[in-house]
């Protein structure tokens, strides 16, 4: 009965084992995809080919005719990478495991944070408007000019990031011999038990919470009349196209996020509130929880990275301003969240379905 449980727990835990390969094949694709824009010169969405956007992407600042063939290298090898990463668990030599967790970070890193920019949450943002305004012609724009072959290629970029993440957290944790599935090693100590995550937690989810609050303020004052950090004509201008209620629906995808991030450390985080009718009092899935607001953190921290590089940004902001404020402290925002979600998954998962850890 002890084996056939425990190779049912083993069998519903294989998922680490299919990120390399999902990786590999995941950037392969892209890879030929680029490389094909190389020889044609066309299909290359960012950079000076995004016409949409394309002044808040660090992207901008390599040509054209050098990123393509740089974009198709990079990912084709990675993909590489991927691939030694699906081999059986055998420990390179130390600079070479170095190397190839190093390389396989970077190129996580510029896929899931430096491709996406700004446009990626603005996106999620506004989806909630977008499609319930859609039937009724508002907001009145071209959807072709917002869902286009650029943001395709920053959703794929963001999809491909997070796969060689997980592929290269995998491969460390197999070949130091960890629980690929959750990482023990029977060594949890300091801050990173559950005690002591659930009180650094805190503080980050408070600051997580705070942060977009402070930009909710000036979309909510600027819906309502008040020119909060902008000028008088500037606002009139702004009531005139509707951009102000794009605003102020931003302003609220802020607020609801800024109550969800507080979930991260309050009991309805954990079980459903007694409103919830047919949820109440189960418990809430901790994926349900991470999963988003990962997301979340990710998007936030590659918007401020394109915004806050952009000369045009400094301009129209003021930077240290009522208007420019709340978005220089997106980063602190970006990591703040990040951090609040490690904690509460720390503090929160259970034993291990494949090591029984836990």
């Amino acid at each position: 009965m002890t084996t056939i449980t425990a190779s049912r727990v083993r069998a519903g835990s294989r998922w680490p084992d299919r990120l390399a390969p999902l990786a590999a094949g995941w950037l392969g694709l892209w890879g030929v995809l680029a490389l094909i824009g190389t020889l044609t010169g066309a299909g290359y969405p960012f950079g000076a080919n995004d016409t949409h956007g394309g002044d808040v992407n660090l992207l901008r600042l390599v040509p054209v005719d050098l990123a393509t063939p740089l974009f198709a290298g990079v990912l084709l090898t990675a993909a590489v990478a991927a691939l030694a990463m699906s081999r059986p668990a055998v420990r390179p030599p130390g600079p070479l495991r170095a190397l190839l967790a190093g390389y396989a970070w970077a190129v996580a890193f510029g896929l899931a944070v430096v491709v996406p920019d700004a446009r990626v949450l603005i996106v999620l943002g506004y989806l909630p408007i977008l499609l319930v305004g859609a039937p009724f012609g508002w907001p009145p724009i071209e959807y072709s000019d917002v869902f286009d072959w650029a943001l395709f290629g920053r959703f794929a970029a963001l999809a491909g990031g997070l796969l060689l993440a997980g592929a290269v957290l995998a491969w460390q944790r197999r070949t130091a011999g960890a629980c690929v599935g959750c990482g023990r090693d029977g060594t949890d100590r300091g801050w990173t038990t559950p005690a002591a995550a659930a009180r650094w937690g805190r503080w980050a989810a408070g600051i997580a919470a705070a942060i977009p609050l402070t930009y909710a303020v000036t979309r909510f004052a600027w819906a309502a009349g008040i020119p909060l950090g902008i000028s008088r004509e500037f606002l009139t201008e702004m009531q005139d196209t509707g951009l102000v209620w794009a605003g102020f629906g931003l302003g609220a995808f802020a607020t609801v996020g800024a109550i969800l991030t507080l979930g991260l450390v309050q009991r309805w985080g954990e079980r459903f509130p007694r409103w919830m009718v047919g949820l109440a009092g189960r418990r809430v899935p901790v994926l349900l929880a991470v999963v988003p607001a990962t997301l979340v953190a990710i998007a936030v921290t590659a918007a401020s990275l394109g915004l806050l590089s952009n000369p045009r940004f400094w301009e129209l902001t003021g930077g240290v301003s009522l208007t420019g404020t709340p978005m220089l402290l997106w980063p602190l925002w970006g990591v703040a969240l990040g951090a609040a979600t490690y904690a509460y998954h720390r503090r929160r998962r259970g034993a291990c379905r494949r090591c029984g850890r836990g």
